[in-house]
């Protein structure tokens, strides 16, 4: 999903507050498994994946004037998207992705900053493939979020390299090597690939993060 991007981890961060890491896994994982098994057959319910993306998916018509299936759903989708995903093999590389990324965010600003950052990213990736998408149809995933996680990191890492006069080309490096796998996952992809959600993502990601914690922090800092 995204590159390994600077951590800046702080030696001793206390690890309870990974539990939210494996909460948000444990939810993927659960809704992911009982659409899969519903798939093979395994319960008795059919087409419980059609209706949990009618439900809980991102549909762009439903801010178009769309009848929603409940009250709210044109608000709740901003966030039901980013629990849903398209498979065994989207759902393991995302939430690998979350791990990597979210323990840095952990410990770069703790439980409430991670919470703001991850959330404001999953709105922000829907915001963006609403505005963007040429078409109706549905989105789900948590990679809004994820690039918001990878947006927040790199934003520090600008911050703390321009703060301290260090170069910052290795942070345009991996801006641009996101843009590359967008695009080579776009063509992969025949353009099934919601580039408009990792967008938004990331920009919401960048902006929150640098109103999370503005200040740059020199290695002395990070390590204490």
């Amino acid at each position: 999903m995204a590159p390994d991007a600077p951590t800046n981890e702080t030696p001793g961060a206390p690890q309870q507050s990974h539990a939210v890491l494996w909460i948000l896994i444990a939810m993927c994982v659960s809704v992911e498994f009982a659409l899969s098994a519903s798939d093979w057959g395994w319960i008795g319910i059919s087409r419980l994946r059609q209706t949990a993306y009618e439900w809980g998916g991102f549909w762009p018509g439903l801010l178009q004037g769309w009848q929603p299936n409940f009250t709210g759903q044109p608000i709740a989708m901003f966030a039901t998207y980013g629990f849903l995903h398209g498979g065994l093999e989207h759902l393991v590389v995302n939430m690998i992705t979350l791990w990597s990324l979210g323990r840095a965010v952990l410990n770069r600003v703790g439980l409430k900053g991670f919470v703001v950052l991850y959330f404001g990213a999953l709105i922000g990736g829907a915001i963006g493939f609403g505005i963007l998408v040429e078409s109706f149809r549905p989105m789900v995933g948590a990679s809004g979020a994820l690039f918001g996680l990878a947006g927040g990191l790199l934003a520090w890492d600008y911050v703390d390299r321009y703060t301290f006069r260090d170069r910052l080309w290795p942070v345009a490096r991996l801006v641009l090597f996101l843009v590359a796998m967008n695009v080579a996952m776009w063509w992969a992809l025949d353009g099934q690939l919601a580039w408009e959600t990792h967008l938004g993502g990331f920009v919401v990601g960048w902006i929150m993060a640098l109103l999370i914690d503005p200040r740059g922090r020199s290695p002395a800092d990070l390590d204490q």
